[in-house]
Order: structure tokens, then sequence, then C-alpha cells
């Protein structure tokens, strides 16, 4: 598989980002044989939250004798100084370790949450101090939502993050406002050498009320030239690469499309973007809208 420097981290990430909410729902060794596929095809960086129901208890068994081959990225979602603190040390012990390589603000969907957690007692303060401390090497930043890319943005004028993650699809790409913020965002990223991972690359919509038959908080799509056509467009960008989908059934069509990756031209990138406009819906309908990675 493809490695990609991960921005100034100096880590050579697989450009398939193994997304640890697959592992939310199923046992021990349900979990297992799904890091065992990463593994079997070259996946070395793994991200995780404590939201994501069970699956930080269950990658901690799996890595604890592998820990050293892979880069390890935890998030929290508290926006408090003291609980994010308690939450991060409950994160290492489950996680079977003593420091992430990667601790990000999760879910910052809106500049509220932004002012929120740079207030005086809030969780930047714990990610400070959780680099001092030696519990985590660097510190990033996700975001959710039609204003994710400008979010983001707002939060690199205030703090110099050495990661971002945030969604970029085809549909996303067809809204102007969107595409202009994310182009900006991402050329931010490279001239300031900061790490850029994706979200989403394999969304179709938003989850449906009724037939829901996947473990994501949208609708994924489920055969391989949609999943492939995502994928290629996402890492057709200036990134280091994609968190797989958050379903465990449709890993191995994900590995394949990132296996087989070559770049989309930009006129290949544009119609993509105009077929996609016309038949699939946006993943987010709320300025609010919160959900895992």
């Amino acid at each position: 598989m493809q490695q990609r420097q991960l921005g100034r981290t100096g880590h050579m990430s697989s450009a398939a980002i193994f997304g640890a909410f697959a592992l939310a729902s199923i046992d021990q060794p349900g979990a297992n044989s799904a890091l065992d596929l990463a593994l079997e095809h070259g996946v070395n960086h793994i991200d995780v939250a404590p939201g994501y129901v069970d699956a930080e208890e269950r990658v901690g068994p799996w890595l604890q004798p592998r820990r050293e081959q892979f880069f390890l990225g935890c998030k929290t979602a508290e926006r408090r100084r003291n609980p994010a603190m308690m939450e991060l040390n409950r994160s290492l012990k489950r996680l079977r370790t003593d420091y992430l390589d990667l601790y990000q603000l999760h879910a910052i969907t809106t500049l509220e949450e932004l002012d929120a957690a740079f207030s005086s007692g809030g969780v930047i303060e714990t990610l400070r101090a959780a680099r001092d401390q030696g519990k985590v090497r660097f510190l990033g930043i996700t975001s959710h939502g039609m204003q994710a890319a400008s979010v983001q943005m707002n939060a690199l004028e205030r703090f110099d993050f050495d990661t971002i993650m945030f969604p970029l699809t085809p549909r996303l790409y067809a809204e102007p406002d969107y595409r202009r913020d994310a182009e900006h965002l991402l050329q931010i990223a490279a001239e300031r050498n900061i790490g850029v991972m994706i979200i989403k690359a394999a969304a179709r919509g938003p989850r449906p009320a009724t037939g829901h038959r996947f473990n994501t908080w949208y609708e994924p799509h489920d055969a391989y030239e949609a999943i492939e056509q995502g994928v290629r467009f996402a890492l057709s960008q200036p990134v280091a690469g994609v968190v797989t989908t958050g379903d465990a059934d449709l890993l191995p069509l994900f590995l394949r499309a990132v296996e087989s990756f070559t770049p989309l031209l930009p006129d290949e990138q544009d119609a993509l973007i105009a077929q996609r406009a016309e038949q699939e819906e946006l993943i987010f309908h709320g300025e609010g809208f919160n959900e895992p990675d």
C-alpha cells in the first residue's frame, strides 16, 4: 500500500488509515480479524476515539504487542480541561499504551465549539499539557459539517496544529462555498506542512430513518466502483490519507480501492463532481451536525 508523509509528524502513514469506529459494536475476535486484515494490507495508522463505544477496548489487546508498528491517533469530544484529562488517561489505559502519537480535538463543528475549546479552562489546555507531559506527541483537530473547512482555518489562526481531519467528497466539492474553503484549507496545510486526513470518502448521504444496514452514522456506498471513485477523488488531493469506513464489512472493498489508487486527472475530477451533484445528497444538513469520524 502507498505511504504518504503525515505532514510535520514525519510519519509515513499508509494511505488507508484504519477507522476504529468499525470496531464499535463487535466482539474481540471480530475486531482482531478486522485489524489483522488491515495489517496484512499494509495499514500502519489507527484512528480511534473514546466515543466509539467499545473500540478502545478492542484495539488495546490487539495493539499492545504491535505498538511500535503503528501510528496511533485518538481524540476527545470534551470541551473542558479537567474532564478531557480524565478521559485521556482512561483512553491510554484502555489502549494499553503510555503515549499517543496524535491527540485531536474531536468534531469541532462550529465557531462556538471552537471558542469553548479555547476558552479559559478549555480542552486546548489539556492538549498542551498532555504534550508537555509526554503523553502525546502531536496535536490535531477534526471537524464535520458544511463549516468544517472554514472552522479549521479559524482554528489554525489560533493554534499551530500538526494535523487536520475533515470530510472531502465529490458531492461536497459540488458546493461552491465548501470547495472554496476546502481548497484554501489544503493550501494552508501544504504551506505549513500540516498533515491532512480525510473522512467520509465513501459516504453516500445521510443515514436513512429506516432500513440502515451499516455500522455508520451516514449511508455509505457499498458498491466497489462508487467506493473506488470516492477514494480516488480524496487521494487525488494533497492529503496524507483517508480514514476507512465505519463498517467492518466494507473494509475489504475500501482497502482494495486504496491499493488500486491512481490519480484522477482534473477533467476526471470535474466530471465526477458533476455526476455526484446530480445523484447524491449532502451528508450534512445542519450547522450542528455531529457524528463520529
